[in-house]
């Protein structure tokens, strides 16, 4: 997903934000693919350039520019604590998935396919990532990936509980994303304690 030049990026991004609101209708499909790109002005043969393995591709580019775009809507984090950052974050991902919800839905649908189950996980992961790195985590030992690893399974949970609800309102979501932050604070602490001799 990061090979492409900044205008081939830009072009692909173009093309996604046309063929999303498509998706509910017609699913993410080849054919939604192809006439997204036809609105958005490009060449139908740029399918294969801008999505290598078609709808899969697709759905992670969609992905990839969410998680671009959730730093920048989350805004200035430095004056905040690390959960308040991964909150602020998370919440401003759930806002920009708010309009596609069904899209969304559809892809986890995809994603969750067998054959596409290794690539959905390694797309949480990434998420999880850029979820990270926009707190300003620069961590490089094997706290790296606990963290990861841990943030993945409370995101993956935190979307899981908003998209059973109908609505827009990412609030519950919030809600329950606390409660998991909570937790796993105290559990961390209950970690870090000495134990008694």
């Amino acid at each position: 997903m990061d090979t492409l030049s900044e205008s081939d990026r830009a072009g692909r991004d173009a093309a996604i934000r046309v063929i999303l609101p498509r998706v509910p209708r017609e699913g993410w499909t080849p054919g939604t693919i192809t006439a997204g790109l036809r609105d958005a002005g490009l060449p139908e043969d740029e399918a294969a350039f801008l999505f290598p393995r078609g709808v899969t591709s697709a759905i992670e580019a969609w992905l990839d520019l969410t998680d671009r775009e959730m730093a920048v809507e989350a805004g200035a984090l430095s004056g905040l604590r690390v959960s308040a950052r991964i909150r602020a974050l998370v919440a401003a991902r759930l806002r920009l998935l708010a309009p596609h919800k069904d899209a969304l839905r559809k892809a986890v649908a995809v994603l969750a396919l067998p054959w596409n189950l290794a690539g959905g996980l390694r797309r949480a992961a990434r998420t999880a990532d850029a979820i990270w790195e926009a707190a300003g985590d620069e961590s490089t030992d094997l706290s790296r990936y606990t963290k990861r690893a841990s943030l993945a399974a409370i995101h993956g949970a935190t979307l899981a509980f908003w998209l059973r609800d109908d609505g827009d309102d990412v609030g519950p979501a919030l809600d329950f994303l606390d409660r998991r932050l909570a937790g796993l604070g105290r559990l961390q602490r209950c970690r870090a304690r000495p134990k008694a001799a």
